[in-house]
């Protein structure tokens, strides 16, 4: 998300850093045409969102997005408190409400990286949903997988999605992530910069357990990263357990 700011081209980071500090006034409007386009989805996470402080005009960009969205379900975790300055944080928007929600602290030289976990269901075929961002820094990202491997690897269905700061190929050198998660499927959908994308830095990864229908980059949506989407196909016993909290849900 990058807080709101728009970002089209290198020479940004300078000449529009100032909106990491103060308002825009055009900020909420972006906020709009962005939760058009995420009201498509069942669940969403987000990267770099402010959860209500001076440079958002306090407003608490998840809740604004869920709101507006129609997602009845938002959970915030927030990385970096800087008071009534800044409150950079992850966040998750769900039509169906978690079963629970953990927030994990990721490993690093530098605090600030943190990954959303959302388990939708009980018992071993319940949906595992994890919405992270990982470091800049190589030594920082082989910590922090590192953690996430031991937390994945007695699951079964999960999905991994987020802005991990690494290639594909990055990830596959990572043995004990990939032996925890089977990177299915990692298809290098060039996401960074947003303007002439060259990388593939933003991922969504699923168990071999599920079934990913179609995988796309949406359209340039303000940040410096484009956004990405995919159609999971559950199988039967997942579905099954979804199914049964979503009937609990409604009564």
């Amino acid at each position: 998300m990058q807080v709101g700011i728009q970002t089209s081209a290198y020479h940004h980071y300078l000449t529009r850093s100032w909106q990491h500090l103060l308002p825009h006034p055009q900020r909420v409007r972006r906020l709009d045409m962005v939760s058009n386009v995420l009201s498509r989805f069942d669940i969403v996470g987000l990267q770099e969102v402010d959860g209500g402080s001076f440079r958002s005009s306090h407003v608490n960009q998840i809740e604004y997005l869920a709101t507006r969205g129609g997602f009845p379900h938002h959970y915030q975790q927030l990385n970096r408190n800087l008071g009534r300055f800044a409150q950079h944080s992850n966040g998750l928007l769900s039509r169906l409400a978690p079963s629970r929600v953990e927030e994990h602290r990721l490993p690093g030289t530098l605090p600030g990286r943190g990954a959303i976990h959302a388990r939708y269901g009980d018992g071993p075929d319940a949906l595992h949903l994890f919405v992270a961002h990982l470091a800049l820094s190589h030594r920082g990202r082989v910590r922090q997988l590192d953690y996430l491997s031991e937390i994945i690897q007695p699951l079964q269905h999960v999905v991994v999605m987020g802005d991990l700061n690494c290639t594909p190929d990055q990830l596959h050198t990572h043995q004990r992530f990939c032996a925890s998660l089977p990177l299915h499927p990692v298809r290098p959908l060039l996401s960074y910069p947003s303007w002439q994308p060259r990388r593939a830095l933003d991922h969504i990864l699923i168990s071999n357990s599920l079934k990913a229908v179609d995988v796309r980059v949406l359209d340039h949506l303000f940040s410096d990263h484009l956004p990405i989407a995919v159609d999971v196909a559950l199988p039967p016993r997942c579905l099954e357990v979804l199914q049964a909290l979503q009937r609990q849900q409604r009564r």
